[in-house]
């Protein structure tokens, strides 16, 4: 069987699953448990660099009870030097809390940028690890059979009880070739940023400033170079954080 039919089993037996897992056993026992709704936009911000300036935003969506709910996230970087969507990517998932700290997640992503579009099949863990720190590991499997995984790590420091400092980093490692994209195996890139905001009256809208520094890494960092294309991005950040 050719990788792309593995994958997309993959991620049709995962879409099944959520659709099953998104029936509460709370419902099922005939019990009403309380339904909430939240969208939040982390990021929403102007990056200015060297060579080029980005608007960027990583935001989710939430509908469902503190046991189950559906989750939709949404990320992506728009060059305004007028190339396009450098990344835009979309999650559409099911998640289950395991513990007091932790929920499960499964479901597809999809990435349409200005370059070829990507299939994924995800699988992943979201929660509070030890100091606060906010944790969220991905796995996923693209309609090519190329696995890989991604770690982004948050810190919220209160400054007082209104200024936070919020550094964070973010990894991802791929375990196969996906030259199409502009992937190479091994590490493929890494980001690292602090933003300092500031909470508003509602707390709901906080503005911020900050650094955000990426790099590509061995056979990524190399397809980029042969493509004429930056390996290395340092940005001065200004931006909102928003949740409704």
């Amino acid at each position: 069987m050719s990788g792309g039919k593995a994958c997309g089993l993959a991620v049709g037996a995962v879409a099944l699953l959520a659709v099953a897992l998104a029936v509460p056993p709370a419902l099922a026992a005939g019990k009403e448990p309380l339904v909430l709704g939240a969208v939040t936009f982390e990021r929403a911000e102007y990056r200015l660099g060297d060579e080029e300036d980005v608007f960027a935003w990583e935001g989710d969506g939430t509908l469902g009870t503190d046991e189950w709910k559906l989750r939709i996230e949404t990320e992506a970087e728009l060059s305004l030097e007028g190339e396009g969507f450098e990344t835009l990517e979309n999650q559409f998932l099911v998640q289950h809390m395991t513990s007091e700290f932790f929920d499960v997640k499964a479901g597809i992503r999809y990435d349409s940028p200005a370059g070829p579009n990507r299939l994924y099949g995800v699988l992943g863990l979201i929660g509070l690890a030890q100091q606060w720190v906010e944790l969220d590991v991905d796995l996923f499997l693209s309609e090519t059979g190329a696995p890989s995984t991604r770690v982004d790590l948050d810190y919220e420091l209160l400054v007082t009880n209104r200024v936070i400092l919020t550094p964070s980093a973010e990894i991802d490692v791929s375990f196969a070739d996906d030259r199409e994209i502009g992937v190479g195996s091994g590490l493929t890139s890494t980001e690292l940023g602090a933003r300092l905001s500031y909470d508003l009256y509602y707390r709901d809208i906080a503005p911020y400033v900050g650094v955000h520094w990426e790099r590509s890494w061995g056979e990524t960092a190399d397809l980029k170079r042969d493509e004429g294309e930056a390996t290395d991005s340092l940005y001065a950040v200004f931006g909102v954080r928003l949740m409704f």
